[in-house]
């Protein structure tokens, strides 16, 4: 099947997000004419990839299971450019290790490295990781570990970082919890590259998601393994 990846629009002018009010938006997608941020389309944890290293974008494209394709509108030329992609961490990681003899990538690497380390904010990690825990008791140990540091990534607007998760609002943490398990235990991700819109999507893999939820909250059956929705 041919693969449909999401295109991202970097707008020109002030735009807020549709669903969440957050803005002004750096990137977005466009659905039903309005714009959407990265996070409320579920591309938020996908990281930028700019254009200009043609064997780097090739090899993180394809280690991607979710890539999307990043364009800017060209006034002068009346038509959209594309700027990058937007590709999972770990796909882009592995492209940088392919490509250790180049040496800007080297320096790439080592400029990320050092952005996600000054991104970590461990008080606040700590703390929703905590609570993660108390909420989803049989959760895997790396799991509440991923999910903490992900969500509390300083300058990310997540929930860690928004008002109602320092303050470890039930319904915050447990929306980080359902945002991991929707990329990570559900073929969520391989239905938007094969063209489903993201509300449709929802609906199928929405049932596996509880099934995992319930799992991590009371123990029993395989917590760690991935849902089949």
């Amino acid at each position: 099947m041919d693969l449909v990846a999401p295109v991202v629009v970097e707008p020109l002018r002030r735009r807020r997000c549709s669903e969440c009010r957050q803005g002004p938006l750096e990137r977005m997608i466009v659905e039903f004419n309005a714009p959407v941020c990265l996070d409320c389309a579920d591309l938020g944890h996908l990281v930028f990839l700019r254009r200009g290293d043609t064997a780097l974008t090739r090899r993180a494209r394809e280690n991607s299971g979710l890539w999307a394709v990043v364009v800017r509108h060209n006034r002068r030329r009346t038509r959209y450019e594309r700027q990058g992609l937007l590709v999972e961490e770990e796909a882009l990681a592995r492209a940088e290790r392919a490509c250790l003899a180049d040496a800007e990538a080297r320096a790439r690497r080592r400029a990320r490295d050092a952005v996600r380390r000054a991104a970590l904010d461990a008080e606040i990690t700590a703390l929703l990781r905590a609570e993660i825990r108390r909420l989803f008791p049989s959760c895997p140990e790396d799991r509440v570990t991923e999910i903490a540091v992900h969500a509390s990534a300083k300058g990310s607007g997540r929930v860690g970082r928004t008002a109602a998760g320092r303050s470890l609002d039930r319904g915050a943490v447990t929306a980080a919890v359902r945002a991991s398990v929707r990329h990570v235990d559900t073929p969520y991700d391989t239905l938007l590259m094969q063209g489903v819109p993201r509300h449709q999507a929802r609906t199928r893999i929405a049932p596996a998601i509880e099934a995992v939820l319930r799992a991590w909250r009371h123990g029993g059956g395989d917590a760690s393994g991935r849902a089949r929705g």
